[in-house]
């Protein structure tokens, strides 16, 4: 799993900027949210937005941000294992656009090779298998990216 950062804003550097962050595993049909704070470095799955639907995903996602309040939004950025892009690749970065022009919160994409790989085998080593993992699958890769993002960024801090 990488930890390459690629940022929307530079408006504030990740060193001085405290608070809840909230990440997203986007797919097509769901999309994970996790949560954690910078203080902490620690990533919580928190939910997962099953719409296909644009408006109501961001409906969805609006009401998340309004609760947790985040400081910085960050977005999983799938490519192939050699890093090329796909077209869910695109659609990754026009969702991290997307909310960073709705919500005017700092926005990253965060390489997230091998995340859903990662959040299975997490799910099977706590006990849930099979089907029982699909409602929280999505939200454990979400996890896995936001803790990705703050391994990569605290590594030499």
């Amino acid at each position: 799993m990488g930890s390459t950062v690629y940022q929307l804003s530079t408006s504030m550097s990740h060193k001085t900027l405290m608070g809840t962050v909230m990440a997203f595993d986007f797919g097509e049909k769901n999309i994970g949210v996790a949560i954690g704070e910078m203080q902490l470095r620690l990533a919580h799955p928190l939910a997962t937005v099953n719409d296909v639907h644009t408006e109501r995903r961001f409906d969805s996602i609006a009401l998340l941000i309004d609760e947790w309040k985040p400081v910085l939004l960050v977005v999983g950025l799938p490519t192939h294992a050699d890093g090329t892009e796909h077209e869910l690749t695109r659609l990754s970065q026009r969702f991290a656009r997307r909310l960073k022009g709705r919500f005017d919160i700092k926005t990253e994409l965060v390489d997230e090779r091998y995340t859903s790989i990662t959040a299975g085998v997490a799910l099977r080593e706590s006990g849930i298998r099979g089907k029982k993992q699909n409602p929280l699958l999505d939200q454990v890769a979400a996890q896995q990216i936001l803790q990705s993002y703050f391994d990569g960024h605290y590594a030499t801090a």
